[in-house]
């Protein structure tokens, strides 16, 4: 299912999007009443690349962060977490990218990012350049990296050296419309990204948006018919589990039913258990499957990569609710 090369260091390289998350402390408040706030690492990259590697994957990130304290606080956690930092650029002139969030559950989360011209947007050739390319069996890149300039120029060359080098390239589609200066690019530009990824991922909303379809199975059709390299098109649908398109099938997988406390994270926790089952050669079902295991899991608790599950408790916890 996937390519294989022994000889390569790394599981996965992320690309992209770094930031420090502000979550409210006060669940169930609005976030005008909020009170206090925890201080974590985000954006769907890092949470991917934290993710991975509590699972037992060899990981890597390459972004830019701030020269700043944030920044030094997001090293040392990805440090810590044992992800790699080779491919980090400590950026003097720009700042690192902040979100703050109210936490309203169900389904009530408000969210607001501080990413005007921050460090991780300012990803360049340069950049990519230096990267561990060649040394990585999957390239993980986001729809925010194609946001804006030099990072769109930047992350396109990597998807492309990447797999030119042999590499799995895999897109979420990761879509942040106020990220845009034009959030009717994001179709025309996500669509030409698909046509050459191996893997794409997104939410319903996600597909809709990619495809410029309003309807999710006409969206669906129509990605598949882009993404002329596409081996897998993994649709994350929430409470009702996920499903992959692939090789002409459709493969649903049941979810894990439990009680929300904050969903923002969990498709970066489905990417990470569905990348966990991928390099170890499991079906499609079965990845999807781990994947909505990983969300579960994540949906319980109050941050993104600093609850990531770790291997054996996912694994226990798939055991625990029915098994695969």
């Amino acid at each position: 299912m996937e390519r294989e090369n022994p000889e390569r260091r790394l599981d996965i390289l992320t690309v992209g999007r770094c930031a420090v998350d502000f979550y409210s402390n006060d669940i169930g408040q609005p976030l005008k009443h909020a009170k206090s706030f925890n201080v974590y690492v985000g954006g769907c990259p890092a949470n991917v690349a934290v993710g991975t590697r509590r699972l037992g994957l060899r990981s890597a990130i390459l972004t830019r962060v701030g020269m700043e304290p944030l920044g030094d606080f997001i090293m040392h956690f990805l440090e810590t977490e044992g992800v790699s930092v080779e491919a980090v650029t400590r950026d003097a002139r720009h700042l690192s990218g902040l979100v703050v969030l109210g936490i309203e559950p169900p389904d009530k989360f408000p969210m607001t990012f501080y990413r005007e011209n921050c460090a991780d947007i300012h990803l360049d050739l340069d950049d990519m350049r230096a990267a561990p390319l060649d040394q990585t069996q999957i390239l993980f890149v986001s729809g925010t990296g194609f946001s804006r300039e030099p990072s769109a120029s930047a992350t396109t060359a990597a998807a492309e050296n990447a797999q030119a080098a042999g590499a799995t390239v895999m897109l979420d589609l990761d879509c942040r419309p106020t990220l845009w200066d034009d959030s009717g690019a994001f179709g025309p530009i996500l669509r030409r990204v698909v046509a050459v990824a191996d893997l794409v991922v997104g939410t319903e909303e996600e597909i809709k948006a990619a495809a410029d379809e309003s309807d999710v199975e006409a969206a669906t059709r129509r990605l598949l018919k882009v993404g002329r390299n596409l081996r897998a098109l993994i649709v994350k649908r929430g409470q009702r589990g996920s499903t992959v398109f692939a090789d002409g099938d459709r493969i649903d997988a049941l979810p894990f039913p439990v009680e929300i406390l904050n969903a923002i994270g969990a498709g970066d926790a489905f990417v990470s258990g569905f990348l966990y089952g991928y390099r170890r050669g499991w079906d499609w079902r079965k990845c999807a499957r781990f994947g909505n295991a990983t969300g579960a899991i994540v949906v319980t608790r109050h941050a993104c990569a600093n609850d990531m599950p770790y291997e054996q408790e996912a694994l226990d916890f798939v055991k625990a609710h029915g098994g695969f």
